[in-house]
């Protein structure tokens, strides 16, 4: 039977925070966040782009365009492609944010926990991203439609049931298998059902369409690679660590499922009328990205055959930060911060 984890007490002074003791779960700690002895420099070099990497939806600027564009240039199957992806997007964030805190509970190295802090913050700007897309680009009598198109698509209510159930498991009963899949389902989560969307954003940028959209994707997809991150390390820690807890047939069986999920819900909602993506597309990119992340676990293709990835043209979209040609060249705005921080903390 799965042991039962337990949460970590808000004070403990029996905990010992010295690093040679220090474990990823499963340790005793005092509770107080000692920054200044740390034993995961992953995690200290996460923190430094993470904090880099700040920004706010405000600052980004030409929505209005996107809303005469929204109505003027996107044909009906785009339109529809953007609420329903928007749809999935805020749930996806939503349910992050809220649910961080719970595996948060749980892990007992402060320099993890407060990366984790900042991916909550991080998830919360995205959804207030997503806001802010919805009150200037759409009607105001679409936005609940758009919020809650899962209570009218079943392949998307399939989606949201499906991970957060694997949650809702933790939750209820925090055992080390729970807390595992619970593990998994995040890193799949980050590194795999994003990026579909993203790469529909991407496409409709790449024929000049949503501009100020395109930037508002480009810093969340930014974020969202920092969090892939993350739990790509949370579970080698795991392994490393606790081997008796970690599961790779789990991993790949989740995977999978997320693959085929992923291509259900992608050729669904973006139909067969979008120049650029298809259902050969997108099974063939899933696929590929499927072994990508497997490989920040060192676990063999899961897909042997996808070895190409069918969006390599929109490259110069993904990286807002690239020096070569950024699409966004003239109104992006790198919110750098990393030269304020000094300390045990700096590379």
């Amino acid at each position: 039977m799965s042991e039962i984890l337990h949460a970590n007490k808000l004070f403990n002074p029996k905990g010992d925070d010295a690093t040679e003791h220090r474990t990823i779960i499963k340790g005793s700690t005092t509770g107080l966040f000692n920054l200044n002895a740390t034993k995961y420099p992953w995690a200290k070099s996460l923190y430094q782009v993470m904090i880099g990497n700040f920004w706010v939806p405000e600052k980004v600027s030409g929505l209005k365009d996107d809303a005469r564009m929204f109505h003027k240039d996107l044909s009906p199957e785009e339109q529809r492609a953007y609420k329903g992806i928007l749809s999935f997007l805020i749930f996806l964030d939503s349910i992050q944010t809220v649910n961080l805190p719970h595996f948060s509970d749980y892990v007992t190295s402060p320099e993890v926990n407060l990366i984790l802090s900042i991916q909550a913050y991080q998830e919360a700007i995205h959804s207030q991203s997503y806001a802010t897309i919805l009150e200037t680009v759409v009607e105001s009598k679409e936005r609940d439609e758009i919020y809650y198109f899962w209570r009218s698509d079943s392949i998307l209510l399939h989606r949201n049931q499906y991970i957060g159930q694997i949650y809702q498991d933790f939750i209820d009963q925090p055992s080390d298998k729970n807390f595992f899949r619970g593990i998994v389902a995040n890193f799949l989560l980050e590194s795999i059902y994003f990026y579909n969307g993203f790469a529909f954003f991407d496409t409709l940028v790449y024929h000049m369409k949503m501009l100020a959209t395109g930037r508002m994707i480009a810093y969340i997809r930014r974020d969202e690679l920092t969090h892939v991150t993350i739990f790509a390390n949370i579970i080698r820690d795991i392994k490393k660590e606790f081997p008796e807890l970690y599961d790779e047939p789990l991993i790949l069986g989740m995977m999978d499922e997320a693959v085929k999920q992923e291509i259900e819900w992608s050729r669904h909602i973006l139909g067969t009328k979008i120049p650029g993506l298809n259902g050969e597309t997108t099974e063939n990119y899933t696929k590929w990205l499927a072994n990508k992340r497997l490989a920040m676990l060192n676990i063999d293709p899961l897909y042997p055959n996808a070895i190409d990835n069918p969006y390599k043209h929109l490259d110069r979209l993904q990286d807002v930060n690239s020096d070569k040609g950024n699409f966004f060249e003239t109104t992006v705005v790198n919110y750098t911060q990393s030269t304020s921080m000094n300390g045990s903390w700096d590379f």
